[in-house]
């Protein structure tokens, strides 16, 4: 019990890498980056290191994971990478890392009917307590806030929500750093000739930037979703989702840090409660196994009532015939 209860806590300290990686987005994205550039934000982050991987596994998708590593990627990469960066351009740090903390609600309502994993009531009740702590910690900041941004987020929320279910549902062939590869490679592929349409030729990069887009990159992408998609493969779609409530409190950690947000005991309030949310959904939801009575056979009665002879052993009778 107590191997299986420390490999249990090794993945999910393992899973929440990646929601920790993903808190660092926002800030670097404000601080860094060059400004108004999701798109190619995006395909920066994405493409080189789905390259270099791929190079490194030097395995390709056979089949149909051909087209499932391209739906996969289109979700988890090429539609949610956008989005996020659409939101930390035009939204607080902060208030955009909480918004993804609704992403266990959704994770949640789509792998009930996807993959038939009905939603523990344990698991449901830490995502409202992680709900009320995102709305605490949203009350820090209403400065800066607009439709657009409030689009990014709500949608990277319910992209990545689909891409996490349906990677679940299909189980792959493969190691976990081919299948990121593969997602990273279709994802990066698919943003190219957007990126280019619409943003044109490349922003001019300083030192900075550079840091900023390596970071993220192999951080806050490569390793990030090697960890997120073990979890995912390891513990149920609704426990992984909520591990990611780590993403707001890093987020708004940094932005306090680095970014002179407001935090004071109500966003603390929050904060407490978007992490106990997090253990709360760790919890094991295995039903219990039901004691069984075991009743002492008694003898049949023949129909004077009387307990019925035991048959004898085959030597017992024997015994007795000659015996007579």
């Amino acid at each position: 019990m107590e191997k299986i209860l420390a490999h249990r806590f090794g993945i999910v300290l393992l899973t929440a890498v990646a929601p920790a990686a993903w808190g660092t987005t926002y800030i670097v994205t404000e601080q860094f980056l060059p400004p108004d550039r999701p798109l190619f934000a995006a395909l920066v982050r994405a493409l080189p290191i789905g390259l270099v991987m791929l190079a490194w596994r030097r395995r390709l998708p056979r089949g149909d994971w051909w087209w499932k590593a391209a739906v996969l990627g289109v979700l988890n990469i090429g539609a949610f990478f956008p989005l996020i960066f659409l939101a930390a351009y035009h939204l607080p740090g902060g208030l955009a890392a909480t918004i993804q903390a609704a992403s266990p609600l959704a994770v949640m309502a789509l792998a009930w009917p996807m993959i038939g994993e009905r939603p523990a009531r344990v698991r449901v009740g830490a995502a409202l307590v992680g709900l009320v702590g995102v709305t605490l910690l949203v009350l820090r900041n209403p400065d800066g806030v607009t439709a657009l941004g409030l689009a990014g987020a709500v949608g990277s929320v319910l992209v990545s929500a689909l891409g996490y279910v349906l990677a679940k549902r299909w189980t792959s062939p493969v190691d976990m750093l081919t299948l990121v590869s593969w997602q990273l490679v279709a994802g990066g592929l698919a943003l190219l000739p957007v990126a280019v349409l619409v943003e044109g030729p490349p922003p001019a990069i300083d030192v900075p930037a550079v840091l900023g887009y390596a970071w993220i990159a192999v951080v806050g992408t490569g390793l990030a979703y090697v960890c997120w998609f073990t979890g995912l493969r390891a513990m149920p779609a609704g426990a992984v989702s909520l591990i990611g409530l780590v993403n707001p409190v890093v987020g708004t950690a940094l932005g306090v840090a680095f970014a002179a947000e407001a935090f004071g005991w109500v966003q603390a309030f929050g904060m407490a409660l978007v992490l106990g949310g997090v253990l709360l959904g760790q919890r094991s939801t295995r039903p219990r196994p039901r004691r069984v009575e075991r009743r002492t056979e008694r003898p049949a009665e023949n129909v004077l009532g009387r307990a019925a002879a035991r048959p004898q052993p085959e030597r017992e009778l024997v015994a007795a015939k000659m015996g007579e």
